[in-house]
């Protein structure tokens, strides 16, 4: 994923490659730097997404429960199920992204500012990195909700017409399908809903923008980037976000499975018929 992180990120905040999408930006970057300058700021994605996504998956099942119990009953929850998945993605993500917000501003910097850092030991520090915490928020819970609320939508239209036995007799092969396939849509729709939000991010961690308090400068930015910049670099990262979404789910899945863990709460709709 590093690589198409690093065309995405320069397509949104070099004003050279700002006409170019994921092909051309990466034949371009080639040329001029190399091609190790693909695998800029590989140490703090690896890091920065492992401990995300960690902390999100964990809190997103922890918080879905708690509201499962809030609801009081399972019919309550079947019919409030799409609140409770916003809400839990938003929980879960808000304190996934304490984590996430320095390590995410170190790639940025390492990606956008030439010499900043030879690695992430090098590049992490705790001196100003959180300056980007909000337009993380912006970015990340949109994010989360697309990943989570659309994955589960997602199984509820795959399962929905199905009997237990069905469901339970799903050969491994259907079922690495259904989960792909969801974690592709869901991997669409999370880079389509915080596409505005990543661009910002990305000027604000280069230091872009006007003086004043964060929203101030986020509003200035967004109207000087107007709709077609703010979604700059959209294609790379629904093919990114594709890819990381579904894989997280799948590795999600095998590591409770090798791990005897429990499945999560569900409270899909079932059919009517």
């Amino acid at each position: 994923m590093t690589p198409i992180d690093v065309v995405k990120t320069r397509i949104q905040i070099d004003p050279a490659l700002a006409r170019h999408h994921l092909f051309s930006g990466g034949r371009l970057i080639v040329t001029k730097e190399g091609p190790s300058a693909l695998l800029t700021g590989f140490g703090p994605t690896a890091v920065g997404y492992f401990v995300q996504g960690g902390a999100k998956f964990a809190g997103y099942e922890f918080w879905k429960q708690k509201f499962v119990l809030v609801a009081g009953d399972q019919e309550t929850a079947v019919r409030y199920r799409t609140a409770i998945y916003l809400g839990a993605a938003s929980v879960g993500e808000f304190f996934a992204d304490i984590l996430l917000t320095p390590l995410e501003a170190t790639r940025i910097r390492m990606v956008s500012q030439h010499g900043y850092a030879t690695g992430l030991v090098s590049g992490f520090t705790l001196r100003d990195l959180y300056a980007g915490f909000i337009p993380i928020l912006f970015k990340q819970i949109p994010y989360a909700i697309g990943q989570f609320t659309v994955n589960e939508l997602c199984h509820e239209v795959a399962f929905r017409n199905m009997s237990e036995e069905a469901r339970a007799k799903l050969s491994p092969t259907s079922k690495l399908s259904i989960s792909l396939t969801s974690g592709v849509i869901a991997g669409f729709a999370a880079a389509i809903l915080s596409q505005p939000a990543d661009t910002l991010l990305s000027q604000i961690n280069k230091g872009h923008g006007p003086q004043g308090t964060m929203l101030y400068r986020l509003g200035t930015l967004a109207r000087q980037a107007g709709f077609k910049g703010l979604f700059a670099g959209l294609g790379p990262r629904m093919v990114m976000t594709a890819g990381l979404v579904s894989g997280q789910f799948l590795i999600y899945g095998a590591v409770k499975h090798a791990m005897g863990a429990p499945p999560g709460v569900e409270i899909h709709k079932e059919s009517t018929k």
